[in-house]
């Protein structure tokens, strides 16, 4: 994945754009950089898809008008068809696919774009078979430090009540009206938590490549089958990839929250109870919220048990790894 913001389409952007864009930071150098790259290709394609789908996504629901549904059943087509399918080995820029959303929602691209970088550094850490076993827990809290102290970007590492993904007046329209688009969007995240059980639990190179493998597959088998194997349930880390969250539980819980401003973004933009000249404000608000660990939050044990509350781990696409019996 290329992790470089692209100056020069930035330069294009103005507006809010132009008075938010000063605050990026690059990722955390190291000799583990790029190793999931290297080590698992296919794995790591894939992302530059999702994110071409999240950003087609969000310029669809702020530009379209009247015809915003056909335009989003040809995306999803060209998504589960083709783009997937054949994934480009390098990452997109984003903002050459949501230009007119960009300039309206600055901050919510910024604050995605460093949390995927938490993302694809702990896969990195993880797929580096340099790293010691005991050393690679101590590096991702030092890459989750690192996350955090970008207060301007970084969404909180304590959980955040489902409330507010669920209870707003704009809650739960995007899933409503676009049921197999957000289908596809929540085996996106189920996805990048559920590739970290198997980096985490297996015992040996092989093993974790075969993990990968058998991960990947139940990817595929949910694309095959869609949407009637899409998770039904915003697929929660504590659920899906049990490993990680016990071992990197404010990680898993910075995930969770970037999973659920991806779907109240997508309720705001298509909702009717929002009008077009506050949206970009709700947006913020929201965004604002999810940086702020004083209010709406869920104590760490609540979290853990929420899977289970919400109907089970198997509706969110089920435990994404368990080692095989031999």
């Amino acid at each position: 994945m290329k992790r470089v913001l692209m100056a020069g389409l930035l330069a294009l952007l103005g507006g809010s754009a132009q008075a938010q864009r000063s605050d990026g930071r690059f990722y955390l150098p190291g000799s583990f950089n790029w190793s999931f790259h290297r080590t698992y290709p296919d794995a790591e394609r894939l992302f530059h898809a999702f994110d071409y789908g999240h950003a087609v996504l969000y310029e669809r629901l702020w530009t379209s008008g009247a015809d915003v549904q056909a335009r989003l059943k040809q995306d999803f087509d060209f998504l589960t068809t083709d783009l997937l399918r054949r994934p480009p080995r390098f990452g997109i820029a984003e903002e050459a696919v949501m230009p007119g959303y960009a300039r309206v929602a600055w901050r919510a691209r910024q604050m995605f774009h460093w949390a995927h970088e938490l993302h694809r550094q702990i896969y990195d850490v993880y797929a580096d078979e340099r790293v010691p076993g005991l050393a690679k827990a101590a590096l991702v809290e030092r890459i989750t430090d690192y996350y955090l102290a970008n207060r301007a970007n970084a969404f909180t590492s304590t959980p955040k009540s489902m409330a507010l993904m669920d209870d707003a007046p704009y809650s739960q329209v995007f899933r409503s009206d676009y049921p197999e688009f957000n289908g596809l969007i929540w085996a996106y995240h189920w996805l990048q938590v559920g590739l970290y059980e198997p980096l985490i639990g297996a015992e040996s190179p092989a093993a974790r490549a075969e993990g990968i493998r058998s991960t990947l597959g139940r990817f595929w088998a949910m694309m095959d089958a869609r949407p009637a194997r899409f998770p039904e349930l915003m697929p929660m880390t504590a659920g899906v990839a049990p490993r990680f969250a016990a071992r990197h539980p404010r990680a898993a819980a910075i995930f969770d929250n970037l999973h659920m401003m991806h779907d109240i973004i997508s309720d705001i933009l298509i909702s009717d109870r929002v009008p077009r000249n506050l949206k970009a404000k709700a947006i913020e608000a929201a965004l604002a919220e999810f940086r702020d660990a004083t209010r709406n939050t869920m104590s760490i044990q609540e979290w853990l048990e929420m899977p289970a509350m919400m109907g089970g781990v198997d509706r969110m696409g089920g435990v994404a790894w368990t080692p095989p019996v031999r």
